[in-house]
């Protein structure tokens, strides 16, 4: 089996750990992607690749946060730890507002 590209932490985090493959990001049917980059974070508004082979030829990893081996169930709220050391918190609630995507921590020197 090969290593994942991310790592789960706690109950609503997502840690990116391989630069090479972007994450795309999906949280049940009527949430929007979004696509983890090494650079950050940003509302994905492509075609969702129809499966995880699809995804790779994209150079993607597809992460369904409601799969068992992410985290089971939709999340409202969200963070996601990228390469560039900054943690970016994403509220589904405020979805079509500016406050969808923000930074939480910015651990950058």
């Amino acid at each position: 089996m090969t290593e994942r590209p991310f790592i789960t932490s706690g109950r609503n985090t997502i840690i990116h750990k391989v630069r090479k493959l972007d994450l795309l990001v999906v949280n049940g049917e009527d949430d929007p992607p979004i696509i983890v980059t090494y650079k950050g974070i940003k509302r994905y508004e492509g075609k969702i690749p129809d499966n995880k082979r699809d995804a790779k030829m994209m150079d993607l990893e597809l992460v369904d946060v409601t799969a068992s081996d992410v985290f089971g169930d939709e999340k409202t709220l969200l963070f996601i730890q990228t390469l560039n050391g900054k943690e970016y918190k994403i509220d589904y609630s405020k979805s079509d507002t500016s406050m969808f995507i923000k930074i939480h921590q910015d651990s950058t020197f």
